[in-house]
Parts: structure tokens; C-alpha cells; sequence
């Protein structure tokens, strides 16, 4: 009987210990690396977004890439590899709408005058930009084609020194004193000692809606899908609020 029981206890032990070990618990799906497409305006909101997206998710790494939003959407439609696209307005996301996944209003943002500290040329309205040296975004850009219906809407023309491809740029050349004036958006200005903003009248009727979505050939679709889900979140609109955006 003694042997018997040793006997067993060994086909027991033998057995237990080719056994499969038990499975490992499931990993964060949502990870690897991330190209993010962003118009220039988002930049710091998207800076914010991208380090606390990564903290949340600490297998990810996200490469941001800023420019003009039609800028972008060229890339996109000539094949450049990105996961995301978050455009500063509608009609900009509808010219990719084959490559974009579900896009979804996540911030909506108004133009203001922008001029250098200290205003030295007192510019006070959208009618001073005629007599100085003014620069704005080309008419292709979102902010472009937003300041042409603000200009239009108050029967304003200018004579751009420039056009530029996207709104940082028009903020650098004010902010170095290069030009007089500019139209950018309300949030560019946010947290900036070198600029002044002035609200001109009618902005409030002149209103970008963002939009972002997945794309279709995203590299990485899981992280892409939830990189758009933490935006659209409680965590990311507040982090775009803080930066002055509107709520969708």
C-alpha cells in the first residue's frame, strides 16, 4: 500500500509538472508607434495630448508631424504614412474623405487680430489691416479661407504682404516685427507675452470646427482608434479647453 501511495504521489507530481504553465495576463493592446497629422494650431494642445496619451499607454510612441491642414491633406491623398489626421476645419477632412475613418468635431476656435506687444501701430479693427503691413494665412489654409469670410463680412480688402501656408508662421513674422498685424486663431496667443490679440467684430460668426479621424491605411489602427477616442474624452477636451479651444 505504502508503495502504491509513493507511486502515485510521483505520477501526480510528474504530471503537475508538464502541466501548461497558466496563461499571462493579456498586455495593453493599445500600443507601438503612432503618426499623428496635425494642423499647426493644435501644436501645443496636441504636444499636452501626446505625452499624456503615452503615460496612459506607456507601449506607445507618438510622432507628431504640423503644418497647414491642406498642406497635410496633400501628403495624405500622395501616400504619406500617417495613422491620424486632425484638420482646423470640415471642408479640409472632406477633401481626404476616401483615406479617413468616421471623422468627429473634437474643438472649434474663432480668429482674432494679432500685432506685437505694445501695438505700435494702434491697430483697434479688421479696417486698420488695409493701411498696415498685414500678413495672413494663404486662402487655401483653414485659417485662410476663415480670415476671407471675416474680411468679407466686413467689406474689409487687404493687400497681404504674404501668404502663408499656415498660422504659426503668420504669428512668427508678428511676433519678430516683421509685420503689423495678422489674423490667427484665438488660441495661438494663449500664454504669449510677445504678441497682443485683439477680438475683431464679427468673429464670433466666423467659427472653425476641428475635426480628426483615423485613416483607413493606418499603420497602427487599434492605437490610431484610440488615440481619436482619448481626444473626443473628458481628459483630452479639458486639455483643449486649458489651450482656449471652444467645445465641439
Amino acid at each position: 500500500m505504502r508503495r502504491s501511495a509513493v507511486a502515485l504521489v510521483a505520477l501526480v507530481l510528474a504530471l503537475t509538472g508538464c502541466a501548461a504553465p497558466a496563461p499571462a495576463p493579456p498586455s495593453d493592446e493599445v500600443s507601438g508607434s503612432l503618426t499623428v497629422y496635425a494642423a499647426a494650431s493644435l501644436q501645443a494642445s496636441f504636444d499636452e495630448m501626446s505625452a499624456a496619451f503615452t503615460a496612459q499607454h506607456p507601449g506607445t510612441q507618438i510622432s507628431p508631424v504640423y503644418d497647414g491642414s491642406s498642406t497635410l491633406a496633400t501628403q495624405i491623398t500622395e501616400g504619406a504614412p500617417a495613422d491620424v489626421f486632425a484638420s482646423a476645419d470640415e471642408a479640409t477632412m472632406a477633401s481626404v474623405a476616401e483615406f479617413a475613418s468616421d471623422p468627429a468635431v473634437f474643438a472649434t476656435n474663432t480668429l482674432v487680430i494679432v500685432v506685437p506687444a505694445g501695438n505700435p501701430e494702434n491697430v483697434t479693427s479688421l479696417r486698420d489691416l488695409s493701411d498696415v503691413v498685414t500678413v495672413l494665412c494663404a486662402p487655401e489654409v483653414p485659417c485662410g479661407a476663415a480670415s476671407a469670410r471675416l474680411l468679407d463680412g466686413a467689406g474689409v480688402t487687404v493687400d497681404a504682404a504674404s501668404l502663408e501656408q499656415n498660422v504659426t508662421a503668420v504669428l512668427t513674422k508678428v511676433a519678430a516685427g516683421e509685420a503689423d498685424a495678422g489674423l490667427v486663431y484665438a488660441t495661438d496667443v494663449v500664454g504669449r507675452d510677445d504678441v497682443e490679440a485683439i477680438v475683431p467684430e464679427g468673429s464670433a460668426e466666423v467659427v472653425n470646427r476641428y475635426e480628426i479621424a483615423a485613416l483607413t491605411d493606418a499603420a497602427n489602427p487599434k492605437t490610431a482608434e484610440a488615440f481619436v477616442d482619448f481626444v473626443l474624452s473628458d481628459a483630452g477636451q479639458q486639455i483643449l479647453a486649458d489651450r482656449g479651444f471652444g467645445a465641439p
